[in-house]
């Protein structure tokens, strides 16, 4: 009863009305909103094809990234006509088999699990419901599990990867377990546990469930690309063996933890969290420099929202309010036309400013308090 007579008086006293709770924004939310703004308006002024698609090359993905961003931030866009175009040709790419992709793509599990963020947040009035409940059915039906022959033992077990590499990654397997989450899965879903597995594999991290051969070879916490096919990492092999962790799969890590139902008191997560103090950084990819540096943003955004910091101290104790301090970086590597570029690596498509909007609309999405 207190806490509603307090939403009561702070709605009043805001010129808020209570109805769907709308308050005022905060310095953080309007600097964001005007940032976002401008980010938007170029996707839709310059980055959209005529067949409403953007970057239509990569097939379903960056088209189903950008309307998840424009969406995130501006819900009443769902009936603009560039949206509406860009729908349509999210719908082009449904598949027999239940998949949004391309036809003849090496990418179905990136590309359904992307599309089905950008359904999800544009389903009004149950219109994406069967394809939605379709997808789920195609993502679990091609999760590395028994259906291909694999055994719980097996390190593949549990993953999803892009198709065209013959074993699954972390960083398609957190696209899959966000995918199952925007489609209402909680940690019970038996998919999400198995791809647990996965993910636990993929840590640099002793006797945690991990049982790999590179389990204490680091031992820092931090998450790798791959344990399967006798593993890998983007960022190399470590000196004296195993594989390196790097900053990117380790907050895709933790947020594909916490989502399948890790506590924050788990020691998995811990250690995580403890790699991640260590190694914060917004001038780099930690262990990968400048290559996928937005694609790090954005992880980091949504892992930390996830885990529910607020300030995160690093090594030195220096505390960061994390969301202030990433939108202010974003908002000064804007460029004068309203997009983002990773002007250093091209290194995964980070020189095409339609998919690097997108991902920093989403990373700001994030950001707001």
């Amino acid at each position: 009863m207190i806490r509603l007579l307090t939403i009561l008086l702070c709605s009043s006293l805001l010129g808020s009305h209570v109805s769907g709770l709308v308050f005022a924004e905060t310095p953080l939310q309007a600097k964001i909103q005007r940032s976002a703004n401008r980010g938007i308006e170029f996707l839709k002024n310059r980055g959209q094809a005529a067949d409403g698609s953007f970057s239509g090359e990569t097939g379903v993905a960056v088209t189903a990234l950008c309307v998840n961003a424009i969406l995130q931030h501006r819900p009443q866009a769902i009936n603009d006509p560039g949206i509406q175009k860009a729908l349509a040709y999210i719908e082009s790419k449904f598949q027999g088999d239940g998949g949004i992709y391309a036809t003849g793509s090496m990418y179905r599990n990136y590309e359904t699990s992307v599309a089905v963020g950008a359904l999800v947040q544009a389903n009004r009035e149950g219109r994406y419901d069967s394809p939605l409940k379709r997808a789920e059915m195609f993502l679990k039906g091609i999760q590395w599990d028994e259906g291909e022959g694999i055994e719980t033992s097996d390190p593949s077990y549990g993953g999803a990867g892009y198709g065209k590499h013959k074993r699954p990654d972390l960083s398609n397997t957190s696209f899959l377990i966000d995918a199952l989450r925007d489609l209402g899965n909680d940690e019970e879903d038996e998919s999400l546990q198995k791809a647990l597995q996965f993910v636990v594999r993929s840590q640099n991290l002793a006797h945690q469930g991990n049982d790999t051969p590179h389990a204490d070879q680091v031992n820092d916490g931090g998450f790798y690309y791959t344990p399967a096919a006798g593993g890998e990492s983007q960022a190399g092999a470590a000196e004296g063996g195993g594989l390196r962790s790097y900053g990117s799969m380790t907050y895709a890590g933790l947020k594909s933890m916490i989502y399948a139902g890790l506590s924050k008191d788990d020691p998995r997560v811990m250690a995580a969290m403890d790699f991640i103090a260590k190694n914060y950084s917004l001038d780099s990819n930690p262990g990968m420099g400048q290559a996928g540096l937005y694609y790090y943003y954005h992880t980091f955004a949504k892992a930390l929202d996830a885990a529910q910091v607020e300030v995160l101290d690093d090594a030195s104790g220096t505390p960061h309010p994390w969301r202030e301090e990433l939108t202010d970086h974003l908002i000064s590597e804007q460029q004068a036309d309203g997009s983002w570029v990773n002007k250093k690596s091209e290194r995964w498509m980070e020189g095409d400013r339609q998919l690097v909007t997108a991902y920093t609309l989403l990373a700001l999405a994030y950001c707001r308090d």
